[in-house]
């Protein structure tokens, strides 16, 4: 065992000793190994930036919750366009009818988007703030969070009341440092008490459950100040279906699929008008869109490692034929095969991790001055996994480089090697 540590540290020894002596080679060399491993890992990084908040805003949508739209998840829209644009829109009808009969349902929302509308306080007005109805079960369906005030009470959806609950924007913008709650709103001509703000969505890309810029509104008082049953081409409502506990996603969609045919009255030989999505259809995209671009990723910076590789063996051929008479004489006073081949495969681990390590210092300090950027739209972060995954980049081209150089130190013959000059 000591013997091991013997060499490692004879060898570490070596690696800076050749560092220090040739230092504009060294530094040459290192540098391909130092951007290929930043342009992996940095690119590693930002994908996987990337695929944590695309994922993380698609889990606010629930594993266990099944959609009801107009469009399919995984449909290519282009393929049946004008198709799927004559299909209906999900409608209040659909909504009951799954309240009602479907039984392996723990709760069923509705949200209606009315449009993007001005809404007034005295003299001030946000401009195309956007306006939704929904149904009671909205606020448990999607988690909503309370900045100030309350959700509606059940009186309150029954019958109507000309109440309103804002978005975190649309508040700040609206009422600046006022207290909002209990103040009126004008939307559309009719007067609305503010009796909710919600807390400030989390920023993601795709701005799920993002209600900062909402303006929410009971589906009953919906319908008062505008035509809910607008049949809009692009589908403008969504009904979500929350599985009851061990119900399976396959088994609620099976029973919403009959429910939803039965309420549209469609034939047994009629296909669906309507689409059923889950969070899981968007698995197998996500997988193979990131996929590729950490391919992308290994490619770019697979050419700058592939010439740092061959510059480290170079330094290794070098390091080989300066200390040969060396050589000789350690395999002349007994030192095994093994013991040459670990002296020099060590040396070359340790050049490659010191042109590693400097690469993902590289990354550290860019991420470090992106998230400094407010604009930045998510933010980017080194993981340890990518720092271990960097390291282990350069263990392996620190074998490979020095695989050849090392068998060659191996195989010498003794009294050859103290000959040469």
């Amino acid at each position: 065992m000591f013997p091991i540590f013997k060499i490692i540290s004879e060898s570490t020894d070596q690696a800076f000793q050749s560092l220090k002596s040739n230092k504009l080679r060294s530094v040459l060399s290192l540098l391909g190994i130092s951007i290929g491993i930043f342009c992996i890992i940095g690119v590693k990084s930002a994908v996987d930036s990337l695929e944590n908040n695309v994922r993380s805003s698609l889990d606010k949508l629930g594993s266990d919750v099944v959609y009801l739209s107009k469009f399919s998840w995984k449909e290519d829209p282009g393929d049946n366009y004008l198709k799927i644009l004559r299909r209906p829109s999900p409608s209040y009808d659909d909504f009951k009818a799954i309240q009602k009969k479907v039984k392996s349902a723990q709760m069923v929302s509705m949200n209606i988007f009315i449009g993007l509308k001005t809404i007034q306080y005295k003299s001030n007005s946000v401009d195309r703030a956007s306006i939704s109805a929904i149904t009671y079960d909205f606020e448990r369906m999607y988690e909503l969070d309370f900045e100030k005030g309350r959700y509606f009470s059940q009186q309150e959806f029954f019958y109507g009341a000309n109440k309103t609950i804002l978005g975190h924007t649309i508040a700040e913008e609206l009422f600046g440092n006022i207290e909002p709650i209990g103040k009126e709103i004008k939307l559309l001509g009719r007067k609305l008490e503010v009796i909710g703000v919600l807390e400030k969505s989390g920023e993601d890309l795709l701005g799920v459950a993002d209600f900062d810029e909402e303006v929410l509104l009971s589906y009953e008082t919906g319908k008062k100040i505008a035509n809910l049953k607008s049949k809009n081409a692009f589908g403008n409502t969504n009904i979500s279906i929350k599985a009851a506990e061990s119900i399976s996603n396959e088994e609620l969609i099976g029973d919403v699929t009959g429910v939803v045919r039965s309420s549209r009255k469609l034939k047994p030989k009629e296909e669906n008008n309507f689409a059923l999505n889950e969070v899981s259809m968007m698995g197998e995209f996500l997988d193979s869109f990131f996929g590729v671009l950490n391919v992308m990723g290994l490619i770019i910076g697979g050419f700058a490692i592939f010439v740092g590789a061959f510059s480290v063996a170079n330094i290794m051929f070098v390091s080989v034929k300066e200390r040969t008479n060396i050589i000789g004489i350690k395999k002349a006073l007994g030192a095994k095969r093994y013991i040459i081949l670990l002296e020099f495969l060590i040396e070359s681990i340790i050049l490659c991790l010191v042109g590693g390590l400097m690469g993902l210092l590289l990354v550290f300090m860019i991420v470090q001055l992106i998230t400094m950027v407010d604009s930045i739209a998510f933010d980017i972060f080194l993981s340890f996994a990518n720092i271990l995954r960097g390291v282990a980049w350069a263990v392996g081209i620190g074998v490979v480089s020095g695989i050849i150089p090392a068998f060659i130190a191996a195989r010498m013959d003794p009294v050859v090697a103290i000959r040469s000059k």
